[in-house]
């Protein structure tokens, strides 16, 4: 008898984590840093534009514990995974889809609110800077805009303190350091001249504030925050349109009785009825019936195939001409679908090989902005013109908030999702950033299957009559037969009569035969 102990490394399995509180690509990196350096961890990816962190573990060393955990020892959090309820049970594509939107929806509108409040309440202080001083004094006008003024900082700019405070926890910096520097910086100032007005005369400086900056800077920031999550939530359409593809009710057989429930409520082995214009509700088995089933949505072949007793059918093509009743084999997330949808999320959640150097570059990026805007601080105030504070103010804020560097780390990944998204609606697969990268530099395309490369519609190119007969004859009574008809070809040869008003004749003893054509009496 062999003891020998099994040593077969287990193959590593893959861990996709939604993760909270990212903002740009310096954040990115050290997710990806973290999670590398966890022991069992072979490779780890994060993607800004879709807030998902892909992770390759091997099982026997690490699971999702672990993952979590390095990823809040980075200074973020993994958003908790949705629990099935009665209106969204697991394995609901449909559900857990509006759920997302659901979610992504009430966050955009409180970044558009919050913008348009900071942006409106910026124009207000313009407008009392403004006002004459014969009037109402600056030094009043300053109190009067310091509490509203303050709550904008604290309210609409709330997000960037806690991004910030969270990072130099962990010891970096991102790009809310760089806003919350800044507009921190302008703010305290102007509560200074405000509090203090005496000695900013004392000194020689006309009691200037930059409340009205650090409002509108906080508030075109969060309306370029909502337009990034505006994006996002576009880009995810292609997911939606295939999620959509899914049927949302099954005729379940129950002995005699035939109940529609809805898709989530089916198990494997349940027997379900498919009747002539609906979709196969999930993957599975003919056991009773034959039918044409139109599986354009998989394979891209625009005519039906033909099914019966023992052959596999596959959830969202449509059942066009016979019933049949089908036994469950694969629901929920184990079905062709659903790997479809996981396929076109994990391609746009990848990377291309340009945004790696992207990444790194944006980690040193935020520390050195900061080093930049302290010298430029430091010049204007020892060797500027007067004033030399407000300047030299002026010229740090600038800096910090000019250099922000949103796009940097936005674009790339939100170019993956697009153009993911665009091929799977025109049915076109893409595995991955890199693929999508190295498609850039292609010139020729080879394809191995015409059926692909049809419009996916029938059309009659030519009629050729038998002897002793005319070819329009001949088209009058096909198209007169065919107008009862489901099938894809017989709709062709209709709509071909009907451009010579031809195809109208009555039709008696219509019979359909699956895969054999169709028969009758015309007049």
């Amino acid at each position: 008898m062999n003891t020998t102990p099994d040593t077969t490394p287990l193959p590593t399995i893959e861990y996709v984590l939604p993760v909270e509180g990212m903002t740009c690509a310096s954040c990115v990196n050290r997710i990806e840093r973290f999670l590398r350096k966890t022991p069992g961890v072979s490779d780890a990816f994060v993607n800004l534009a879709t807030e998902r962190a892909t992770v390759l573990v091997d099982p026997a060393v690490a699971g999702r514990a672990e993952l979590v955990g390095a990823i809040e020892a980075a200074g973020y959090d993994v958003r908790a995974e949705a629990q099935a309820t009665a209106e969204a049970p697991a394995g609901d594509l449909d559900a857990e889809t509006a759920a997302d939107d659901a979610e992504r929806a009430v966050a955009q509108r409180r970044t558009l609110f919050q913008a348009s409040v900071a942006i409106g309440a910026a124009l207000i202080f313009m407008v009392l800077m403004f006002w004459p001083q014969t009037v109402v004094a600056m030094e009043d006008l300053n109190k009067l805009i310091l509490w509203p003024a303050t709550f904008i900082q604290f309210w609409a700019g709330g997000r960037f303190y806690r991004a910030a405070w969270r990072a130099a926890r962990h010891g970096s910096a991102t790009m809310d350091t760089l806003v919350a520097v800044g507009t921190s910086a302008a703010w305290a100032y102007s509560v200074f001249v405000t509090m203090y007005p005496e000695v900013v005369h004392q000194a020689g400086l006309h009691p200037e504030t930059y409340f009205d900056s650090s409002a509108i800077i906080i508030g075109l920031i969060l309306v370029g925050r909502w337009l990034e999550q505006r994006a996002k939530g576009q880009t995810t359409g292609a997911i939606r349109r295939l999620v959509g593809l899914q049927a949302k009710t099954a005729t379940l057989v129950r002995g005699t009785e035939e109940v529609e429930v809805a898709i989530a409520a089916i198990v494997v082995g349940d027997l379900l009825r498919v009747r002539p214009g609906e979709k196969v509700p999930v993957d599975g088995v003919i056991v009773e019936g034959t039918s044409a089933v139109d599986e354009a949505m998989l394979t891209g072949e625009p005519m039906p195939a033909t099914k019966s007793v023992g052959d596999e059918v596959i959830g969202a093509t449509l059942n066009t001409t016979g019933s049949f009743v089908m036994r469950a084999t694969r629901v929920g997330k184990d079905t062709a679908l659903a790997n479809i949808v996981a396929l076109v999320q994990r391609a746009q959640g990848s990377k291309a090989p340009i945004q790696a150097t992207v990444d790194r570059i944006a980690e040193i990026f935020v520390p050195a902005v900061l080093v930049v805007a302290a010298l430029s601080f430091v010049a204007w105030f020892l060797f500027g013109p007067d004033p030399r504070l407000t300047l030299a103010l002026t010229a740090f804020i600038g800096v910090v908030i000019i250099a922000c560097p949103c796009a940097m780390g936005l674009a790339t990944p939100t170019a993956i999702m697009v153009g993911t998204g665009k091929g799977a609606e025109a049915g076109v697969l893409v595995r991955g950033g890199a693929a999508l990268e190295a498609a850039g530099r292609l010139d020729t395309v080879v394809l191995d299957k015409t059926g692909t490369l049809t419009l996916g519609k029938p059309a009659v190119a030519a009629l050729i009559a038998a002897p002793g007969f005319e070819a329009r004859t001949v088209l009058d009574l096909a198209a007169s037969l065919e107008t009862g008809s489901e099938h894809p070809l017989g709709r062709a040869v209709v709509e071909h009569a009907r451009r010579d008003e031809l195809g109208f004749a009555a039709v008696q003893g219509f019979a359909a035969a699956p895969g054999h054509g169709v028969s009758g009496r015309v007049d």
